[in-house]
């Protein structure tokens, strides 16, 4: 498989060298955490001369005498080097039978750089704080971006590649299959092996059908508000038992896993966040056709959960917007700043558009309001909106 350099990742990295912070690099099963960590380490070796590597894949059956804390803590301390720069790399930490005692103390000694990753069930940000007694920095990860993609295959018709990135996503893994099958095969896997291994083994769960229902619903209703409630009387109804706090365990997990994102409702009017009707958006738009199917395509569905994960991998906030009963796909925070925006599938008929730009023309402050669409043509405005193709926006250039 053809290397792509994550220069975005990268950076982020390289501008915690000097913190104290223990580093995790969070993200869904197979979206680069591993390859990420080996090019930092390139990096440093690179841009740090002075700096001494010591790396430990549990994935490798050979560092299989490490799976317990004392004999990690001890191997770490005996490849020390006092006269160098120390940085610790540990890859599927999980792996290694109470890792947290040995990270901590290592982390103590203030000898190491210190960067984990590991499975995303076993190690969620939830429980950071109490697996660590030091303070720790999550560098979350992501499957590819469009961007990405396009820089991977190559090529210069945007809208070609977007076409193809509808359908493919952004699992890496999945691009050196030559047929749609074998990819869709392989991410199907990758998403069972996410469900049925990973968060079972986690919180031993015994309804695996119900999880996998749940799931199903949640990747057939992107972008559609959701409660606990609804969705324990619409399993119900199909013969499936469930109740208000096992869905809420089952969202929880299938969200800490990074196989869904949350996103909560906020009313601009009244500047405050709302408890109920949450979102939930998909990691990677390309598990809901690995699991579903490609039958009954829903491209503003789809549209839309793309522009989330790329607000999310650009470092905003998003909420979904509710002013006088009406609907903003999402409310973007990044600090003091604010975009409203509308996401949909074409709006070349008058009607869509007025439909589509009511809500952001009732918002009356001055944030900037968008609407993305697949219009494939220059950004433009529309009575102060600013109308930006889709491609452009997930690549950066509006």
């Amino acid at each position: 498989m053809e290397y792509i350099e994550r220069h975005e990742y990268l950076e982020k990295l390289a501008g915690t060298i000097n913190t104290e912070d223990i580093k995790v690099i969070t993200g869904i099963r197979r979206c680069g955490k591993s390859s990420l960590m080996e090019s930092f380490i390139v990096y440093i070796k690179k841009n740090i001369p002075r700096s001494n590597i010591i790396h430990i894949n549990f994935n490798d059956i050979s560092w299989e005498n490490l799976c317990e804390y004392h004999e990690l803590n001890k191997y770490v301390l005996e490849h020390y080097e006092s006269e160098l720069e120390n940085f610790l790399f540990v890859d599927e930490i999980q792996l290694c039978k109470g890792f947290e005692k040995a990270i901590n103390s290592l982390h103590n000694s203030k000898k190491f750089h210190i960067y984990i990753t590991g499975s995303n069930a076993f190690l969620l940000s939830s429980d950071l704080a109490t697996l660590f007694t030091g303070r720790t920095f999550e560098i979350p990860v992501f499957p590819f971006s469009f961007a990405e993609y396009k820089s991977y295959f190559g090529g210069t018709d945007n809208e070609v590649l977007l076409s193809d990135y509808v359908k493919q996503g952004g699992m890496a893994g999945s691009f050196t299959y030559s047929t749609e099958q074998q990819k869709y095969g392989y991410i199907k896997d990758v998403f069972s092996a996410l469900i049925i291994r990973d968060i079972k083994q986690k919180y031993k769960i015994r309804n695996t059908d119900l999880l996998e229902k749940l799931n199903n619903f949640l990747m057939d209703n992107i972008s559609t508000e959701v409660s606990t409630q609804k969705l324990a009387n619409t399993l119900v109804s199909n013969q499936q038992k469930a109740n208000n706090k096992t869905i809420g365990s089952y969202l929880n997990y299938l969200c800490n896993a990074f196989a869904f994102y949350k996103v909560r409702r906020y009313d601009i009017r009244g500047k405050k966040y709302l408890a109920s009707q949450d979102k939930y958006y998909l990691a990677d738009h390309s598990f809901r056709y690995a699991i579903l199917g490609t039958k009954n395509m829903d491209y503003g569905r789809v549209y839309e959960n793309m522009v989330c994960i790329e607000l999310l991998r650009r470092g905003y906030e998003v909420y979904t917007g509710v002013l006088y009963k009406k609907e903003i796909d999402f409310v973007a925070i990044k600090q003091s700043e604010k975009i409203y925006i509308q996401v949909s599938d074409d709006i070349s008929s008058p009607e869509t558009l007025e439909r589509e730009v009511t809500p952001l023309l009732s918002i009356k402050d001055a944030y900037p309001k968008v609407l993305i669409a697949r219009t494939k043509h220059e950004k433009y405005l529309y009575e102060g909106i600013s109308i930006i193709n889709l491609a452009d926006f997930l690549l950066n250039k509006e």
